[in-house]
């Protein structure tokens, strides 16, 4: 059944380095509580933050910490999240290997670019966060494939934004999607397996292309503007 696309808005002009952080011991329980380790990790980063956007070539920084990962194989599991985005593409490689970001001893998911976008994900900083990091068959358009199932998430879940970002390397993930929810994650993520349409069109869709999906919830700690 097909679902009307949404209207996609010009893609964001800068680069995106992506990155996680352990703050202890990678763990497989899906909820993420507010430990001590976790508390001091996300201040160290965040005290990181003015450092960063001091540099010329770094538009703004954001750390999330993790509050839902479900327990799908090849998830990132990582305790916190920091989003940076560079004045522009060409300033992705400096970006990343400078002192300011090798200090923070992180692992980098995806460097890249944002290829579409929904709306503004970055439009209020409360509420829950969404990564869905894509795998997908060599060879396949991810972005196509992706474009094609989001009319039924504006559609069915109320989502009325989305960033994609695409690697601009070598990256496990073929599309990192970032988006801001209109709920919590077990809100979203029932409003997604509760519907027969998910399964027999989303899921069939992605599977078609040999693409899987790797949600992690997160909440935004600190935005530098």
């Amino acid at each position: 059944m097909p679902y009307p696309l949404p209207q996609f808005t010009e893609p964001e002009p800068y680069g995106f380095l992506y990155l996680g952080f352990q703050a202890a011991p990678v763990q497989r329980l899906p909820f993420y509580a507010r430990t001590p380790q976790r508390r001091q990790t996300a201040a160290r980063l965040v005290r990181a933050v003015p450092a960063l956007v001091r540099r010329p070539d770094v538009v703004s920084v954001d750390v999330f910490r993790t509050v839902f990962i479900p327990p799908l194989p090849g998830t990132p599991r990582y305790d916190l999240a920091m989003l940076i985005r560079t004045a522009r593409v060409d300033h992705l490689e400096a970006v990343r290997t400078c002192d300011e970001v090798s200090a923070l001893d992180g692992e980098q998911i995806l460097v890249g670019v944002n290829v579409a976008r929904i709306g503004d994900t970055e439009a209020r900083t409360d509420g829950t966060f969404l990564f869905n990091h894509f795998t997908a068959a060599p060879d396949t358009d991810a972005e196509a494939v992706w474009r094609s199932v989001t009319g039924w998430y504006t559609s069915k879940t109320g989502v009325d934004n989305s960033t994609a970002l695409r690697p601009t390397g070598p990256s496990s993930f073929a599309l990192v999607n970032y988006v801001r929810l209109p709920a919590g994650a077990a809100r979203f993520l029932s409003g997604q397996l509760t519907r027969p349409s998910f399964h027999t069109f989303v899921r069939a869709t992605l599977a078609a292309h040999g693409m899987h999906a790797l949600p992690a919830f997160h909440r935004l700690v600190h935005r530098s503007v």
